[in-house]
């Protein structure tokens, strides 16, 4: 078994501990903006090691939209690499915790819908794809 290695931000650090240490019943809304999020528990494409990330939930049906914005800085967050080598996760949203599968949705009309439907959840989206000239990344986690 993998050890996990805990965020290295401090408030993303804490946001995990909060919302996993109750099973899900607080820390349920991302701390930096009161918005309703998700844990995701995926494994390191270098470390292999466990890594967990709060996450904007974006529910889409029974799957959810993984938004790689890093809040529009020119670089992809960690996870994005993390998630394109290994992709089989597991997400927590609230007390459920479901084992998923990841794809990198690249096709425009189904990019498109999924990046409607966060930016609709989460508004600071479109910003963030303004302030950046990278292409967001965005995937789609499906039940296995």
């Amino acid at each position: 078994m993998a050890d996990y290695i805990p965020p290295s931000l401090g408030w993303v650090k804490k946001q995990v501990e909060l919302y996993e240490s109750s099973g899900g019943t607080k820390g349920t809304t991302l701390l930096e903006t009161g918005m309703p999020c998700i844990i995701v528990t995926h494994i390191g494409n270098q470390t292999g090691g466990i890594r967990k990330i709060p996450l904007m939930r974006v529910k889409v049906e029974e799957s959810y939209v993984l938004v790689g914005s890093m809040g529009g800085q020119p670089k992809n967050p960690v996870w994005v690499y993390n998630l394109r080598a290994n992709p089989e996760v597991e997400i927590r949203d609230e007390t459920e915790v479901t084992n998923m599968r990841v794809r990198e949705v690249t096709e425009d009309s189904e990019r498109d819908a999924l990046w409607k439907a966060s930016a609709e959840a989460y508004p600071p989206y479109i910003d963030y794809q303004a302030k950046t000239s990278r292409k967001i990344p965005v995937f789609l986690a499906e039940p296995v």
